[in-house]
């Protein structure tokens, strides 16, 4: 077979649902398929569906006469990404489960395991919204908020498999509890789930930020001033995220991205008035929407495959 026919096996695991594909070493994708995670069965069926459905893509690429020849794993919570772990993880329940060590065993294949949002940064980095820009913080904001920093292609993992938690730097002592425990986190306060919680607290109606933000642009006032709460929290997380890595870039992914204008104008101008001699950086809605993590483990893996090579 050519080069041409080499995919990786690429999964983006959720705590609802996988994002699979077999992805080509110039990062098209020939073929996508979605399949349920369902957590509640607990880690070890998760474990079992991963390894299935990720024997069953290889199978799928030799069928087609391609040669899968790596395999790449993004998964939530807090990964070891040198030792191939997935540490821990509240929406899957993982505990310290070897991923790596058991896809690369049942597909006989090189494997990576990365994490779910240093992924999607990693291949907006290098084939999306922030390509071509060097240095990248790409923060995905939805349930929660995380973050990737991205240079020159690599993405930090930081010394305990944690680096990028920007949604947990406090922006309001006192403020909103986090799923964390603390009071205050940007996540709390910035999160598509926490803007829909606070509109509903204050109004008594069960409501998505997708409809916040809408009612806010329509000049309703309680939608405008929750809208706003999280849009200056967010400045002043994004600020702080400047301060510490100097971006060119920050690509903005999740759903709350797709408020659009509704977002991103309000939130350009409160960033600028946040920061003093730090270098404005642009700020961009992601671009490979929700196919960024698999893209992402995709790339992972044929990182692996390169280092394996040299």
């Amino acid at each position: 077979m050519s080069a041409g026919d080499e995919v990786v096996v690429a999964l983006d695991v959720g705590g609802t649902g996988m994002k699979c594909a077999l992805v080509r070493p110039d990062g098209t994708t020939v073929h996508t398929e979605r399949h349920a995670t369902d957590a509640q069965r607990g880690p070890e069926a998760v474990v079992g569906t991963i390894l299935d459905v990720a024997e069953g893509l290889a199978g799928k690429a030799r069928a087609d006469g391609r040669s899968p020849v790596a395999c790449g794993i993004a998964v939530p919570g807090v990964v070891d990404e040198a030792r191939g772990v997935a540490v821990w993880s509240a929406n899957v329940g993982f505990r310290d489960v070897p991923l790596r060590e058991l896809a690369g065993t049942r597909l006989g294949l090189p494997a990576a395991l990365g994490h779910d949002v240093r992924a999607g940064g990693l291949a907006e980095a290098r084939l999306g919204a922030g390509r071509d820009a060097g240095h990248v913080l790409f923060v995905a904001i939805g349930t929660g908020i995380a973050a990737a920093h991205v240079v020159d292609g690599s993405a930090a993992t930081g010394a305990h498999g944690a680096a990028g938690e920007i949604g947990h730097i406090l922006v309001r002592p006192g403020g909103p509890r986090c799923g964390c425990g603390r009071a205050g986190c940007l996540e709390a306060v910035s999160s598509a789930s926490a803007i829909g919680r606070r509109y509903a607290e204050l109004s008594g109606v069960p409501t998505t930020a997708a409809q916040v933000a809408g009612r806010a642009a329509g000049g309703e006032p309680l939608a405008v001033e929750v809208w706003q709460e999280a849009v200056e929290a967010l400045a002043d997380g994004l600020a702080t995220g400047q301060a510490l890595y100097d971006v060119s870039t920050v690509v903005l992914g999740g759903g709350l991205a797709q408020a659009g204008p509704r977002l991103f104008d309000p939130l350009r101008r409160a960033l600028r008035e946040r920061l003093t001699f730090h270098r404005e950086p642009r700020l961009v809605a992601a671009g490979l929407g929700d196919e960024a993590g698999c893209l992402g483990a995709a790339l992972l893996a044929l990182d692996t495959l390169a280092k394996e090579s040299r």
